[in-house]
């Protein structure tokens, strides 16, 4: 989705590497690719940053999000969800002016697989700090460290329930200088992934209480491993029937799980496509909101305190922001937290990011993902550090569909249109991709015969689907890619039970969503 920050590095003056494909042959370390024998796209930086700057999302009058631009089928919760599960699959800890020195990145290297190790780490026994203590023996018990939240400093009549003792239970656990105390701790550069992490957390909680009451049984090292399993695999369940579903065509997760995976492919061990990783995944900035109606107290409305930015999402968190008590140039009505948590009236209101059939009234709205197309909100697109008058080559690595664009380029992807063909898709007329006002500068290119595999992955969404969700080709690169990193773990449920089906409570049986795991932990609105 790979990935939503606000700070990073370019990736100018790196040389093109060779990605090795290891379809059904080997084990490639970090990336490989589905399609070895197609031919590399070329363009230049120039071609590649005038594209992106034509990519950049256009605001009303009020500097807010066109209502056109939304995507009613995915509420903007999954955005954030998607982030999260990236997390869970990449860790590459290369920086990524000294990435061409291991090209297939098998030093700093996380195992693809959907298997949560972003939350437990290697578990109790290696990462103690991740876990609860019995206050009298002090022994690790079962269950995840739970952060609390600081008391507002409130002083526009807005109290919050439950947080005169500054106790609410509503933050990532912290040390005394505000750094989150989980094992990714890029779960803590935006606040609604950090929100979602520690949702994932209770979320353990919940089932360890659920075992005890329907497995009295268990206890010490099996009660966790089974609240393990069953959180792993209803989570696993989530990210294949519940979010890839929502992206992809309907039905196909279920049709490629029964006939097997054409052109995501390996011996043994899952390996991570470029094509995946580099283009289809990065779905998710297309995604982004610039505001969001994020709780009572933090929403567009004039009876809130303020609106809820995209730049805010990133201010109160320890990786990216200044909870931590930092010093900030331009304090405003948010001076820095000396108590390095969060403010008890940035907790989330789960009912605006995931669909729990509360309806709209009041200050109350459901907040809907953009659409799946071409162009990126601004404060995503330019981030930041930019300033006017920068010379070309600096201002390109404050353009993030360039770094994107040119990420591509330099490790060897294929066009959209070739990759088209290798599935036997008819690819999307040239004329198609020169619509528009993005398309008119890829045609000045050449770009729209040949496209950059991420811009034609969202030019193929808008052209057939309106946006709403992925075409033919990046259906197929995202569904067969989740389906085989969840086939290609032996702790899952494809491959320990393929007939299994979820067994936590839910709205439908033998199903399970976000909306349900939410329900299931029931912390869905605390401050009221």
């Amino acid at each position: 989705m790979t990935e939503i920050a606000m700070h990073g590095h370019g990736v100018r003056g790196m040389k093109r590497e060779t990605l090795h494909s290891f379809d059904g042959i080997g084990d490639p370390g970090k990336f490989g690719v589905m399609f070895p024998d197609l031919v590399p796209l070329f363009a230049s930086d120039d071609a590649l940053f005038e594209l992106a700057v034509a990519m950049g999302d256009k605001l009303d009058e009020k500097g807010n999000p066109t209502s056109t631009g939304d995507n009613p089928n995915i509420p903007a919760g999954y955005t954030y969800l998607g982030q999260f599960i990236d997390h869970d699959i990449t860790l590459d800890t290369t920086p990524l002016d000294q990435q061409h020195a291991d090209a297939k990145a098998t030093t700093n290297f996380r195992t693809p697989a959907l298997d949560l190790d972003s939350l437990y780490g290697d578990g109790p026994g290696i990462h103690p700090y991740l876990y609860q203590r019995d206050p009298k023996t002090f022994r690790i018990i079962e269950k995840m460290l739970i952060g609390h939240a600081t008391k507002s400093n409130d002083q526009h009549n807005m109290p919050i329930p439950g947080d005169k003792d500054g106790r609410l239970p509503n933050d990532l656990p912290r040390n005394q200088v505000g750094h989150a105390l989980i094992f990714d701790e890029r779960n803590d550069e935006n606040l609604l992934v950090a929100q979602l992490h520690l949702l994932m957390l209770k979320f353990h909680n919940k089932v360890v209480d659920w075992l005890v009451a329907t497995q009295p049984s268990l206890s010490g090292t099996a009660l966790f491993q089974e609240a393990r399993r069953v959180v792993t695999w209803h989570y696993q369940w989530i990210v294949l029937f519940d979010f890839v579903e929502l992206l992809t065509e309907p039905g196909l997760v279920n049709k490629i799980k029964h006939q097997g995976r054409r052109f995501y492919r390996f011996k043994d061990r899952p390996y991570m496509p470029a094509e995946f990783a580099a283009a289809a995944y990065r779905l998710g900035h297309s995604m982004v909101r610039e505001t969001y109606n994020h709780n009572r107290v933090f929403n567009p409305t004039e009876d809130s305190l303020a609106n809820a930015t995209f730049g805010l999402l990133f201010r109160f968190t320890g990786k990216s922001g200044f909870i931590v008590g930092e010093l900030d140039p331009n304090p405003g009505d948010f001076p820095p937290n000396p108590q390095a948590t969060l403010p008890s009236n940035w907790v989330i209101d789960w009912r605006r990011f995931f669909d729990l059939g509360t309806p709209a009234g009041g200050n109350f709205a459901l907040n809907h993902s953009r659409l799946l197309d071409p162009f990126v909100t601004p404060a995503l697109h330019t981030l930041p550090g930019h300033k006017p008058g920068l010379p070309r080559e600096q201002e390109q690595q404050f353009i993030l569909p360039f770094r994107n664009l040119s990420r591509g380029v330099q490790i060897g992807l294929p066009s959209g249109q070739d990759i088209c063909r290798a599935m036997g898709i008819e690819p999307i007329k040239s004329s198609d991709i020169a619509k528009g006002a993005d398309g008119k500068v890829a045609e000045k290119h050449g770009l729209h015969v040949n496209s950059p595999l991420w811009y034609y992955v969202l030019k193929e969404a808008e052209h057939y689907h309106q946006g709403k969700r992925l075409g033919p080709m990046a259906s197929t690169i995202v569904a067969e890619t989740f389906l085989g990193l969840v086939h290609g773990d032996k702790q899952s449920f494809l491959q320990k039970r393929s007939n299994w089906k979820p067994e936590l409570p839910s709205a439908t049986a033998g199903h399970f969503t976000m909306a349900d795991l939410i329900r299931f932990v029931g912390d869905i609105n605390p401050i009221g």
